[in-house]
């Protein structure tokens, strides 16, 4: 499909409004998830290092114990 300008272009043929909202939702959406996963990951990577840092604690607390 050829369009004779942008504005033709940004009309799609009198469905514009709904492809570009269409698009916008779907970008939106992806955005979303893509943060959402990066905010999931930092969290979970904070969690595995308080996680080590508590495990290191206990073992040293048990030998000095057995000394």
């Amino acid at each position: 499909m050829q369009f004779e300008s942008f504005s033709d272009f940004i009309a799609m043929g009198g469905y514009g409004f709904y492809v570009w909202l269409s698009y916008g939702s779907c970008a939106f959406v992806l955005l979303s998830v893509l943060l959402s996963s990066l905010h999931d990951a930092k969290q979970l990577k904070q969690q595995v290092k308080l996680q080590i840092e508590r495990e290191a604690r206990i073992k040293k607390a048990q030998q000095e114990q057995a000394v």
